[in-house]
């Protein structure tokens, strides 16, 4: 039985559905009632105790960094015996400035994972490709999408990926101790994608980039001040780079990863 933290979230979703799809026992760990190909149970990694409830007959743990005590999380995981751990982390742990909120709690989680007793497996992706999704109400109404740091590349990657790269740490030997960086297979900046979008959709999704000035309001409005300054440090002021396309993901499953237009495909119809 695989634990799978995050189920209903763009990751955690992937991999109960991977799983499932390779015949693994999934827990799916929710918030509330939810419709998953997996046994569902709920509870909240904010609650360390409700985690441990569901671990139960579980050789195999998915988590999610970020939560309130972690150690604690991490320290009912290993009483219970779990055989292994995958971190879902991100590439914020490798950035120059570690001052920052996003990168020093994922950071605290991988020291954590570490610490644990259990043998662990770390995944970094970059932007996922359904951060994408986010424009949906725009496409949809015709509008032109605005978005953050236009001339910043990023090889976005697909959730699928990310997922079959942790069925695969868990379900299969060797990837104990790795920390996996994972990308797609191109360095795309926002305009690429709209223009894919637009291919996939038969359509022109008009585009326009905002300047820093007008990143940095869009995102104060959205998040916390410390939040939105460490974005803004990932992306204006060139503290994170995801622009490196890694091989990871072809290594680890032995395909190559998903395209942004495989991705767009799939998803066409949300934004239609």
């Amino acid at each position: 039985m695989i634990l799978v933290t995050g189920a209903t979230g763009n990751a955690g979703g992937a991999l109960v559905r991977t799983l499932a799809g390779r015949g693994a026992g999934v827990r799916a760990l929710v918030r509330r009632p939810v419709d998953l190909p997996a046994e569902v149970t709920l509870g909240d990694l904010n609650d360390p105790a409700s985690v441990a409830g569901a671990l139960a007959g579980v050789r195999g743990v998915f988590l999610l960094s970020g939560y309130d005590r972690m150690a604690e999380t991490l320290a009912a995981v290993a009483r219970a015996g779990v055989e292994h751990l995958v971190l879902l982390s991100a590439s914020a742990a490798e950035a120059a400035n570690l001052d920052n909120p996003v990168s020093s709690y994922h950071v605290e989680s991988e020291a954590l994972v570490r610490e644990a007793g259990v043998p662990w497996t770390v995944l970094r992706p970059r932007t996922f490709m359904s951060n994408t999704l986010r424009w949906a109400d725009q496409v949809r109404a015709g509008k032109v999408v605005r978005e953050t740091f236009p001339e910043v590349s990023v090889a976005t990657i697909d959730p699928l990926d990310i997922a079959a790269v942790a069925a695969a740490s868990l379900l299969e030997q060797g990837h104990a101790g790795q920390v996996y960086g994972l990308t797609g297979p191109r360095a795309l900046r926002p305009a690429d994608r709209a223009r894919l979008l637009g291919e996939a959709l038969g359509r022109e999704v008009p585009f326009e980039g905002l300047s820093d000035a007008e990143a940095r309001t869009e995102l104060l409005a959205t998040m916390p001040q410390a939040y939105a300054e460490a974005f803004y440090g990932f992306f204006a002021r060139g503290e994170l780079d995801e622009s490196a396309v890694l091989p990871t993901v072809e290594q680890v499953t032995g395909r190559p990863p998903r395209t942004f237009e495989e991705w767009a495909v799939a998803n066409a119809e949300v934004f239609r």
